[in-house]
């Protein structure tokens, strides 16, 4: 392998690796806000048992998700330094400005919410963990506007040296691919933490362990579960409409549409989607125009396939194959689709059940919430590499493709081991993380302290 091949799948596997818990620290950090905010309210124990449990989980994710985040962009510096020359200017003042700003808020609260337990006023103590919360999501938007830039490029001006330089940071933390993207990743990251929440208390209940509380927390995290999956699938519709005007090829490749149609059908599955002609396909399920109005909003609105796409691009920029792997974005995107569809059966079941008040004696609905806890990752991590690879081959749209983009002094076999030394370090990690998690969740919360004897009365180092 060459080594721009290997920096691409060193990249993607610590991008990977660190996505697993910036979702869930996000949405456990609100899942804990609420928690402590009820306990504020109404005194009862209960919500305190909940809040420190949910509490320990929330920094065990919070404390890897940091460590990886921190190595991920390094690699800018190391494997990537033709991008970072380039682009540096404009993709470097959103990645100072979450670490300057809000990950030093997410960071400083969050030491006074774990230390600050009987020594700050209850109010206050509430508030730090409202202002953690606040900081993950400002960190998700300052990311994710740096990530959008490279989408769809606004605010910059190429200079006579060549680079792009930045002439508005207004342009570019209000670009409309960011924006979408922000709703989409939190109401995706409280999904998340709401499917992690319901499947851990499922355990417990199925076990009969602090039913009242594990009651409470699987009623509010199916609320959240569904809530923020339709949300999900919501913004997400709107965001394809988006991503077909400002990159119509990944649009095209998610549906393996080859050819540009007025009323395109949505396809649901195909085999070898990835074949060059749409002769080559064996079996293809449809929706008849089904993609022209997901992404048009109208059932004969026109969608331009892939050949068509190819051509242009190639009239515009220049020979060279300007397709991403169609088999790996047209099922990334269907695996993301469907884990979101299956969250949200998952949430409307749910409600029934609790509806009906029948949620603790339904032990199948149980023992799918328990099963299901891995789908949101899933979901997650193919959301991320369908927006990765379905912009290839471009690091920035229409700018900068990836093979003028990496370091060209780092040779194969340095970045062959950093990616074998990454790769085991972040199995430990991983190692380590799973196995603080999981006991953790099967030792589930601590024995009930009598009513008033009120959790905020000691000062300790409570999580």
């Amino acid at each position: 392998m060459t080594a721009l091949e290997l920096a691409r799948l060193q990249f993607g596997i610590v991008t990977l690796f660190h996505f697993i818990f910036v979702p869930l620290s996000i949405g456990l950090a609100f899942f804990v806000a609420v928690l402590q905010t009820a306990h504020h309210r109404t005194g009862k124990a209960v919500y305190d048992r909940m809040t420190r449990f949910w509490g320990k989980l929330m920094l065990i994710s919070f404390a890897v998700g940091v460590v990886t985040g921190i190595v991920q962009e390094f690699q800018f510096g190391m494997n990537w330094s033709d991008y970072s020359r380039y682009v540096g200017d404009i993709f470097g003042a959103p990645l100072a400005m979450e670490g300057l700003a809000a990950f030093f808020l997410e960071s400083t609260f969050i030491g006074l919410w774990i230390f600050g337990r009987g020594r700050l006023s209850p109010r206050v103590h509430l508030a730090t963990i409202w202002l953690t919360a606040i900081g993950t999501a400002l960190s998700a938007y300052f990311i994710l506007a740096a990530n959008s830039w490279m989408q769809h490029p606004v605010g910059y001006e190429i200079a006579d040296s060549g680079r792009a330089e930045m002439t508005s940071i207004w342009a570019v933390l209000t670009n409309s691919t960011a924006l979408y993207a922000f709703g989409h990743t939190i109401l995706a990251a409280l999904a998340t933490a709401g499917m992690v929440v319901l499947g851990v208390s499922a355990y417990h209940l199925m076990r009969g362990h602090d039913v009242d509380a594990y009651r409470r927390t699987a009623t509010l995290a199916i609320v959240v579960v569904f809530a923020g999956s339709l949300g999900t699938a919501t913004v997400g519709h709107f965001q394809a409409q988006l991503m077909t005007e400002q990159q119509p090829m990944k649009m095209a490749a998610a549906e393996a549409l080859y050819e540009t149609q007025d009323g395109a059908p949505f396809s649901l599955f195909a085999v070898a989607p990835f074949e060059a002609t749409p002769e080559r396909l064996t079996l293809n399920i449809e929706v008849p125009k089904g993609l022209s109005f997901l992404s048009t909003n109208r059932f004969n609105g026109r969608v331009e396939g892939i050949n068509d796409l190819q051509a242009q691009y190639e009239a515009t920029y220049g020979p060279g194959d300007y397709r991403p792997v169609i088999g790996v974005t047209y099922w990334s995107f269907r695996i993301m689709v469907g884990t979101g569809m299956l969250m949200i059966l998952i949430g409307a079941v749910g409600l029934l059940l609790v509806r009906r008040g029948t949620l603790t004696h339904s032990p199948r609905f149980l023992t799918l919430a328990l099963w299901a806890i891995p789908v949101p990752f899933v979901g997650n991590a193919m959301g991320w590499i369908f927006t990765e690879m379905g912009r290839q081959p471009w690091a920035v749209q229409g700018l900068l493709r990836t093979n003028d983009a990496s370091s060209p002094s780092v040779s194969a076999a340095y970045v062959a081991t950093t990616l074998i030394g990454f790769t085991l370090i972040y199995s430990v990690l991983a190692a380590v993380a799973g196995w603080l998690a999981f006991r953790e969740m099967r030792a589930g919360t601590e024995s009930a302290p009598p009513e008033g004897s009120g959790p905020e009365s000691e000062p300790t180092f409570a999580y």
